[in-house]
C-alpha cells in the first residue's frame, strides 16, 4: 500500500492505495470527527498519486467537475451499494438520504443510507458531501461540516465564498 499526503487550498489530503485503485482519501481538518492514521508498513509514494493529485487540486480550483481515478473502497456490500449511489449524484447538484436510500431500492434506509456515507473512505471522488438532510439541512459529513459547505458552494459556483 502506498499514500502521499499534499495540500490544497481547501485542506491537506491524504491519499492511499495500490494498484487495484485508491483506498483512502482523507481530507485532514480541524473540525472533522474522522481520525486517519498512516500504517507503518505503508510506502510513501509521491508519483504514484500524481494524476490523481492533479485531478483533486483541478476539482478545488473549480476547474474539474468529474474524477477519472480508479477506486478500490473496502466496505460491506450495503455501503458499496450506496456507494456506488452517491456517484450517480451529478457536480453541482444535492441528494438527500431518503433519495439515496430508494436509488438503492429501501426507501426506508435513510438512516442507514447516513451510516454508509459516514464510512465513505474516499470523498470527493464518491461525493458524499453532496447529501443533506430532508429538510435542507447540512448534515454529518465525517471531515466537519465547514468543508462540506465549502464544497458544496464550489460546486454551485460559488469559488470565491470557499477560500
Amino acid at each position: 500500500m502506498y499514500y502521499t499526503r499534499f495540500d490544497t487550498l481547501f485542506c491537506e489530503v491524504i491519499l492511499a492505495g495500490n494498484e487495484k485503485g485508491l483506498s483512502h482519501l482523507h481530507l485532514n481538518t480541524p473540525e472533522g470527527k474522522r481520525r486517519f492514521e498512516i500504517s507503518k508498513a505503508w510506502m510513501l509514494n509521491h508519483d504514484f498519486f500524481a494524476d490523481s493529485i492533479t485531478q483533486i487540486r483541478a476539482y478545488f480550483s473549480g476547474k474539474r467537475l468529474k474524477f477519472n481515478v480508479t477506486v478500490n473502497p473496502q466496505g460491506t456490500d450495503f455501503q458499496k451499494r450506496v456507494w456506488r449511489a452517491l456517484s450517480e449524484i451529478p457536480y453541482g447538484e444535492l441528494r438527500t438520504y431518503k433519495d439515496i436510500a430508494k436509488a438503492i431500492g429501501n426507501e426506508n434506509a435513510a438512516r442507514a443510507v447516513g451510516m454508509a456515507n459516514s464510512k465513505n473512505p474516499v470523498p470527493l471522488i464518491i461525493p458524499c458531501h453532496r447529501v443533506i438532510g430532508a429538510n435542507g439541512n447540512l448534515t454529518g459529513f465525517a471531515h466537519g461540516l465547514a468543508i462540506k459547505e465549502k464544497l458544496i458552494n464550489l460546486e454551485q459556483g460559488g469559488f470565491t465564498d470557499c477560500i
